[in-house]
């Protein structure tokens, strides 16, 4: 008898490996993770935010992701409002796909509900089929936290003292930063606020002074400006902070994407997420480009700067832009799942996807 190919082993491997994803396919309840397990796993190590980013950033430099463009459902009628569709793709030990389906409608604060909803959708890399489906509102603004605060250690040569950090912009997302600052054990002097909605302001100004015993006032927007850090997280559709202000070695984290004008970018050390996908939708970066027709002040990404493949000059203010990349959202959201799935707090849905058999 002779022995198997080299392809042919391959195939039989392949089709013995498809055959044990449809079988734990039949067996497995597609689950459910709610909002509130969600968020009780994300609080319980909110440093393994900033680890699941770290890896994904890594493995994506490296090139085993997939993360095409976002997809952005917009309303001409309501033109501050959007439903954002970030689908992608993780492989390695513990290979995810899946989409991110996340809403931002801006009015909601009005009536006291949160800008942003999403929902994460997990699909076996093996088979396509969905086998989870999470909240992930809480989702997104811990990785777009530990994203943040995982670009200031590295902007900020790992040293986790400032003297004054200013936050423009007073909702979920800066308060979720702030926490995830104090959570890596970075400490401030002062925290600055501003936000045109003043019961925001005052609601973070609170929430510092009262969770973390931090000193903290409300402040206007050129003291802000000023701080040793600022966070920009608000949902300016376009650039109003338009002249060069910043002082070398300030450090902005421009989370928002589009609250600096074209001379700010152009004049500072700028690290992105990724190049192609934030050089898009009209963000401060994009503008800039589309300005000087130039991308000699893109330093380069995040990953490249962790793996000591650019560097920051000194002599500029350094400005962190990431636009937010849907393997992040996997990495964070496949380990809730599987932490959710091991304690019994998934709910599960056993006949999500009747008939499943193809005969």
């Amino acid at each position: 008898m002779t022995a198997p190919s080299g392809a042919s082993s391959l195939a039989q491997e392949q089709c013995s490996t498809f055959w044990l994803a449809a079988e734990r396919l039949k067996q497995a309840a597609f689950h459910v993770v709610d909002g509130e397990v969600v968020a009780r796993l994300l609080a319980a190590d909110p440093l393994a935010c900033i680890e699941d980013v770290q890896a994904a950033y890594l493995a994506h430099e490296a090139g085993r992701t997939i993360n095409p463009d976002s997809y952005f459902l917009r309303f001409p009628e309501a033109p501050a409002n959007r439903i954002i569709a970030l689908p992608a793709s993780l492989s390695g030990e513990q290979a995810v796909s899946g989409i991110k389906w996340i809403s931002s409608f801006p009015d909601n604060i009005e009536t006291g509900l949160q800008r942003a909803s999403a929902v994460l959708i997990l699909n076996d890399p093996l088979t396509g089929y969905a086998f989870a489906c999470l909240e992930a509102s809480r989702i997104s603004a811990m990785r777009t936290a530990a994203s943040a605060v995982l670009g200031a250690r590295w902007m900020n040569r790992h040293q986790r003292h400032v003297g004054r950090m200013a936050f423009i912009g007073a909702g979920f997302i800066a308060r979720t930063i702030l926490d995830m600052f104090v959570s890596d054990g970075w400490t401030m002097d002062a925290i600055n606020v501003f936000d045109q909605h003043e019961d925001s302001a005052s609601a973070l100004v609170q929430h510092a002074a009262s969770r973390h015993r931090l000193n903290s006032q409300p402040s206007d927007l050129p003291t802000a400006l000023q701080a040793d850090v600022v966070v920009f997280a608000t949902t300016a559709p376009s650039p109003y902070v338009l002249e060069p202000l910043f002082r070398p070695g300030q450090l902005l984290l421009n989370i928002s994407l589009r609250d600096l004008g074209p001379d700010v970018i152009a004049q500072a050390n700028n690290i992105l997420d990724d190049v192609e996908h934030c050089l898009k939708a009209r963000t401060s970066p994009d503008l800039a480009v589309q300005q000087y027709q130039d991308r000699s002040f893109i330093t380069g990404t995040l990953a490249q700067l962790m793996t000591g493949q650019v560097e920051l000059s000194p002599d500029r203010a350094s400005i962190f832009s990431p636009f937010g990349l849907g393997v992040l959202d996997l990495a964070v959201g496949q380990r809730v799942y599987r932490q959710a799935v091991a304690e019994g707090s998934a709910l599960p849905v056993p006949k999500f996807f009747f008939e499943s058999k193809r005969w």
